[in-house]
């Protein structure tokens, strides 16, 4: 699958499950050769160096789409570049319909798993998947 600016990637796991290393795959496809890391404490990172924009939001310490409406989230859901918004079912009332739901799943043998759904996050058919080793395993 391709994304382009405009594209808006919701990811949903749990603490630990490669999020943000997701995310950091993406920015390295994208040309972007600063370092990511996870704005949990600045909410949103903004990459502008590769061919598009990337905006990596963190909604983890958001109570709710209230709170993530303060942060000016709309701005980056219809920015030019791609917008990757972790912990999304913290605002998920506020993703727009076309927004690519990826689900990271932990397996038993700590590998992970990501199933993507096109649009509504209950979308029962599974749009795509594939595995990898976790961060602990990457970084050996």
């Amino acid at each position: 699958m391709r994304l382009g600016p405009g594209a808006v990637v919701a990811l949903h796991g749990p603490l630990g499950s490669g999020k943000t290393t997701f995310v950091k795959g993406m920015a390295a496809a994208l040309g972007i050769h600063e370092v990511v890391t996870s704005p949990s404490f600045s909410l949103v990172q903004e990459y502008t160096e590769g061919r598009v924009p990337l905006y990596h939001v963190d909604l983890y310490r958001v109570q709710g789409p209230a709170e993530a409406e303060l942060l000016d989230l709309a701005a980056y859901l219809h920015a030019t570049g791609i917008t990757v918004v972790e912990w999304a079912e913290r605002g998920n009332e506020l993703l727009p319909p076309h927004t690519l739901h990826i689900h990271v799943r932990v397996r038993e043998d700590l590998t992970r798993e990501i199933v993507e759904h096109p649009g509504n996050p209950a979308h029962e058919e599974t749009y795509g998947s594939a595995s990898w080793p976790g961060p602990e395993e990457a970084q050996s």
